[in-house]
């Protein structure tokens, strides 16, 4: 009987004590609004978490699984693994569209991002049956399963930055102007979450690798994404009919790009994003094989740099929440999380003549740092370059276009230079001083180093004078332009 009545009190002392916990130190719980409360925004936010799973799925499972265990030359892999870059630049178009939808419904994001959700399902639906054929079990034409193969990335591609587009930019005409730099953080944090637990998750299911698993998993993933983005766009967009009317004008293209782009700011942003994002993006393959071949480590202790690196980017995302809401300039966040970067490939280009393992950590944490920080930042400034609203979701758009075309590239030209250097430092071509294996590495890294000094002269120019020195934008702590809510 004590214990009985012991057990309400308990509960009561523990939320009381919830309640006087400052939301301060709960992350991201001051990113909800009377407009958009905590449980509709992380309901909307899911969109990231089938974006992120579908990531992971298509260069990190399907990629190890068609090179070692269906003997796909890595070529090959490799050009399907880029397929989806081949949309990246639409995305400012599908933003543009997005922004001047016709429609009897009311709605403008809703539709790309169903039909996004419709054309991932499509690559996922594909896919089995083209591993299928690539596995050998089939007497059809290996060529059939290439082909399948490839459509399938495509697809998924395709409809991923479909809806990534679209979702932000949704986010963006529901959340008030005061907490959009929280909800772009905790967007960033969804995504996150999702591509660490697909990860984990398709790493436990897969521990005993059978073909017949791999393809209960694709279709899994084509379920859940399917549910999570239903789920996300459940009474989310209200209906404006005045908005998408058929017989309203909708601009060209090139005309809402040239009013988007006046006064060159917005291409100077870009260009920014596209040196930084190359910078952060260059090691994204490297750095595992950096910490065993060079450090040392073992396949657990390599392994373990993934978690640093995402510890780092959530630590930065709080930070630029709570930057953000005091009033720092979005382009100076940036700038510090550039020279965060620099001080990071530094620190793992000295960890090898140090011995340092420490040091290489401390590394990997600042590189996700880093990145999150100029990220999150770069992000928040696009949407500062909407003008009245008017350009969301061309404004998201680009920069979703450029930071997703400069990551690809780079992820390649990185892999690409340190074949290169390193064949070249073996066989002693570049002298007898630089015939270690880390010269490759190090070469990229000085690469990476020598970008982030080239984004902060791209940058620098864009950051604005502290708030206090304004006094134009004293009433708006974030410094956002005008949006509709």
């Amino acid at each position: 009987m004590t214990a009985r009545t012991d057990r309400p009190g308990l509960a009561a002392q523990l939320a009381r004590g919830w309640q006087r916990v400052s939301p301060r130190l709960l992350p991201f719980a001051d990113a909800a609004s009377t407009e958009l409360p905590l449980a509709r925004l992380l309901r909307l936010s899911l969109f990231q978490v089938s974006v992120g799973m579908a990531l992971v799925l298509l260069n990190g499972t399907l990629n190890r699984v068609m090179i070692v265990e269906l003997g796909v030359p890595a070529s090959l892999v490799a050009a399907m693994v880029a397929l989806p870059l081949l949309f990246a630049p639409a995305r400012a178009l599908i933003g543009h569209r997005s922004d001047h939808h016709r429609s009897l419904l009311g709605w403008r994001r809703v539709p790309y991002i169903w039909f996004g959700t419709l054309l991932m399902f499509g690559g996922f639906a594909i896919m089995p049956f083209a591993l299928l054929v690539l596995s050998g079990d089939t007497h059809g034409p290996v060529l059939w399963g290439q082909l399948g193969a490839a459509l399938a990335f495509l697809l998924v591609g395709a409809g991923l930055h479909t809806t990534q587009t679209a979702g932000l930019a949704l986010a963006t005409d529901l959340a008030p102007e005061a907490t959009r730099p929280r909800v772009v953080a905790l967007l960033y944090v969804m995504l996150l979450a999702g591509m660490v637990v697909a990860s984990l998750g398709f790493g436990a299911l897969l521990a005993d690798f059978r073909q017949v698993k791999l393809i209960q998993i694709i279709q899994g993933v084509a379920l859940a994404t399917m549910a999570l983005n239903l789920i996300a766009l459940w009474k989310q967009e209200p209906r404006r009919p005045h908005l998408t009317a058929p017989q309203r004008p909708r601009p060209r293209f090139h005309d809402s790009w040239r009013e988007f782009a006046a006064g060159g700011r917005a291409s100077r942003l870009l260009v920014a994003v596209g040196l930084g994002t190359a910078a952060f993006s260059m090691q994204d393959i490297l750095l595992e094989p950096y910490g065993g071949q060079i450090m040392g480590l073992g396949v657990g202790a390599t392994t373990a740099l993934t978690a640093l690196l995402a510890g780092g980017a959530l630590v930065a995302f709080a930070l630029a929440a709570r930057w953000l809401k005091a009033g720092v300039d979005p382009c100076r966040l940036a700038a510090g999380g550039a020279l965060a970067g620099i001080a990071a490939f530094a620190a793992v280009v000295f960890a090898d003549p140090l011995a340092s393992v420490a040091l290489f950590r401390v590394g990997t944490v600042l590189i996700g740092f880093g990145g999150g920080l100029f990220a999150v930042a770069t992000l928040t400034a696009a949407m500062d370059l909407a003008r009245g609203g008017a350009h969301n979701g061309i404004a998201l758009g680009a920069w979703g276009a450029v930071q997703a075309t400069a990551a690809g590239l780079a992820i390649g030209a990185g892999g690409a230079l340190r074949d290169t250097v390193s064949a070249l430092a073996t066989q002693g071509a570049l002298g007898p001083a630089l015939t270690s294996p880390a010269v490759g590495y190090s070469f990229v890294y000085h690469l990476e180093i020598a970008l982030l000094f080239a984004t902060l002269i791209a940058i620098g120019p864009l950051v604005r004078p502290a708030r206090a020195a304004d006094p134009s934008t004293a009433s708006t702590p974030f410094g956002l332009a005008e949006f509709p809510g």
